[in-house]
């Protein structure tokens, strides 16, 4: 590509499928029944059809894409105990105990993930190398030391504070205030994540329909019936795993998510020595930002790859690559010469109360709304609707008939993105 950032190689897809490229569509037909429809292939999707189909159900799961397009395969592959909210605005909302078991449940995604990939034998590069999560001002930094070992019991982060005096320890740059490390987030290759359940989901018999668009769902006498775009499907239940790409097939579900564009770049290989300087730990790395950047080095230590959410509007990849690039030299100024090699995209999905949301409406089951946080919650939250349409006592969460909250006159369409990044970008500026 004739541009001075981009390697002569570069590429508009994500990095991770380099080593896990997207499977190009199964040619076997739609069948006619099932006894569980999923529809979605990434994480949610295939981690419920995972537990339907090793219980002997009929699965067959569909989606509108290749298996594994959405943002499963194209996150930053960064996994955190994915609740947002802290304590004492879950307890305002829902109570103290209510509130102590929705952050249990992040807790218990992310120990689950590691015990899941490790008993399946997933390769996926999975790494408890913790998280520094840095401050952007000095008030920030004020503010995270301030939570530093107020968890209720049961709830303790083993978390620490670097102040800025000691942050080369942990990242080669002066740009941040200090920060928090948290030694249990781990790091993965997506992708790879991503294939190593798809492989399962495979032997445990179900079957993978892709290209197969949802065009309209109804109902009758206790069946669901699938208008798709590639024939008619029955079942007795139905699993919706769209999360950021939710449409109008599920309407009621449509208005209660709000698809988020977010943008990642990975470079080109850089020295040995470098990225010692630069990411000496090897930890995941976020900030104390609205609009936050997210980056970590490669699994083989040989790249950065730097993500966040850099336009007022959505954004093709080429046209974000040269704004993050430029927000990744800020940081880290030796890279200013380092060109990009991928550049890509995917839509995470966000809720107006910034909480996972997992249930049914009208027979349909659910499990979507990670806010960005979607790694291990999404397979966690996955894994346990399937138990639910099992009829399993363990499939309970803590997230099981929240109030999942809309706004009037929203469809889907996330028309106030652009005045509230620009309000968030504001804030980000000020020391507060």
């Amino acid at each position: 590509m004739a541009h001075p950032l981009f390697t002569s190689d570069f590429q508009a897809t994500p990095y991770w499928w380099q080593q896990a490229p997207r499977p190009q569509g199964d040619a076997i037909a739609l069948p006619p029944t099932a006894d569980v429809v999923v529809i979605g292939s990434g994480y949610t999707g295939l981690s419920a059809a995972l537990q339907t189909a090793r219980a002997g159900r009929a699965t067959v799961v569909v989606d509108a894409e290749e298996i594994g397009w959405g943002c499963s395969t194209r996150n930053g592959g960064q996994i955190s105990t994915s609740v947002k909210p802290g304590f004492a605005e879950l307890e305002a909302r829902h109570g103290a105990e209510r509130a102590y078991r929705i952050l249990r449940e992040g807790h218990e995604a992310l120990a689950w993930l590691g015990r899941f990939v490790a008993t399946e034998g997933i390769d996926c590069d999975f790494t408890v190398c913790g998280r520094f999560h840095a401050a952007h001002n000095a008030a920030q930094y004020r503010r995270l030391t301030a939570t530093l070992g107020t968890e209720p019991k049961g709830l303790e982060t083993e978390a620490f504070a670097v102040p800025r005096s000691e942050q080369r320890s942990e990242i080669g740059t002066g740009t941040y205030f200090g920060g928090i490390v948290y030694p249990r987030h781990a790091s993965v290759d997506p992708a790879r994540l991503h294939d190593g359940i798809l492989q399962r989901v495979r032997a445990a018999g179900a079957t993978l329909v892709s290209r197969c668009a949802v065009l309209g769902i109804s109902r009758d006498r206790g069946l669901f019936t699938l208008q798709t775009a590639r024939g008619e499907i029955t079942a007795r239940n139905v699993i919706v795993a769209t999360n950021g790409f939710t449409g109008k097939a599920t309407p009621w579900l449509q208005r209660r998510i709000i698809p988020i564009g977010s943008y990642i770049i990975a470079t080109e290989e850089i020295s040995t020595d470098l990225m010692a300087r630069l990411l000496p730990t090897n930890r995941i790395v976020s900030d104390t930002r609205n609009v936050l950047y997210y980056y970590r080095a490669s699994p083989d230590r040989r790249r950065i790859l730097f993500g966040g959410r850099v336009s007022l509007q959505e954004s093709d990849p080429m046209r974000s690559a040269p704004r993050l690039h430029a927000a990744m030299v800020r940081v880290f100024p030796e890279l200013a010469a380092t060109r990009v090699s991928h550049s890509w995209t995917g839509l995470v999905a966000y809720t107006f109360d910034t909480l996972a949301h997992v249930g049914e409406q009208q027979g349909l089951h659910f499990a979507m709304g990670y806010c960005g946080s979607g790694v291990s919650m999404a397979n966690y939250l996955g894994m346990r609707i399937g138990q639910q349409v099992l009829g399993l006592a363990e499939g309970q969460t803590a997230f099981d008939g929240l109030p999942f909250a809309t706004r009037p006159l929203y469809r889907g369409n996330p028309w106030f993105l652009a005045p509230a990044v620009a309000l968030y970008r504001l804030r980000d500026s000020l020391n507060i």
